[in-house]
């Protein structure tokens, strides 16, 4: 559980004879290794940045009928800029989480370390899964509910930066929340969290999950709220199998018999 996993840590930290200073060292070092990754990918952004405004950024809301507007100097600017930026977040992701891993590492057993690169494209895969679904059936859904809404006379005039806040704000709350299953599976290998609990907060669950819809999506809209609770709600139960999963694998990895869930 989680004090023999902190056992466990401490134990390999110390037979490596590294200091607490050796750990900030290592810190360093792997945030360097991911800053580097991600320069690298945003500038392979900047050569397709034409390409990614026009053909994915805007693509949503050209489907829709509606067009942007820019309201200062320099909103073109910045449309490109935060493009470019979160797109390159977005590709290295893989590779900022494989640099945390790496810091992670020396804590695990060594039988557990090689794993490590399936923990990461298990957690990129669940990262992406986010963002597609964000992209692919939120973004459409929520343009075309503010398209069709109202009085037809209306004219729907969006801001470029506005739009730039409501898609990234999808996009990445989407990724980062699909990373339940994962956060679900280390707080059960921590001793942390266990099947039973899950089942027996679903309740309470339902409303949290609800909660971060609402504020995960920036619109205040019913529809797209809905559509990201859905699957969270699958996530949920998903998150509860493999609570189960890693309970017991922890069990077997101890020679221990696990406790019923």
């Amino acid at each position: 559980m989680l004090h023999r996993f902190l056992r466990r840590a401490t134990a390999d930290a110390d037979s490596a004879e590294m200091t607490f200073f050796d750990h900030l060292e290592e810190l360093r070092w792997q945030i360097i290794k991911a800053m580097i990754g991600f320069i690298v990918a945003m500038a392979g952004c900047i050569v397709y940045a034409e390409f990614l405004v026009s053909e994915v950024l805007l693509k949503p809301i050209r489907a829709v009928g509606l067009k942007l507007q820019v309201l200062s100097p320099y909103g073109k600017v910045m449309l490109y800029m935060e493009t470019v930026i979160v797109a390159g977040l977005i590709i290295s992701m893989p590779w900022i989480l494989w640099s945390l891993w790496r810091f992670i590492a020396p804590g695990l057993l060594p039988r557990e370390r090689r794993y490590v690169s399936r923990i990461v494209a298990l957690t990129s895969l669940c990262f992406f899964s986010g963002v597609s679904f964000a992209y692919f059936v939120l973004v459409p859904a929520a343009l075309s509910f503010f398209s069709t809404f109202g009085d037809p006379t209306i004219e729907l005039n969006i801001a470029v930066d506005q739009y730039v806040s409501f898609i990234l704000a999808l996009i990445i709350g989407a990724g980062l929340v699909f990373e339940l299953p994962m956060v679900s599976y280390f707080l059960t290998k921590m001793g942390i969290l266990t099947p039973a609990f899950l089942r027996r907060y679903r309740r309470h669950a339902i409303v949290v999950i609800l909660i971060i819809s609402a504020v995960v999506t920036p619109s205040p809209d019913i529809v797209t709220q809905v559509l990201l609770a859905f699957p969270l709600f699958v996530l949920y139960e998903v998150s509860i199998f493999i609570s189960k999963y890693s309970m017991r694998r922890t069990a077997s990895d101890a020679g221990q018999t696990p406790e019923s869930t």
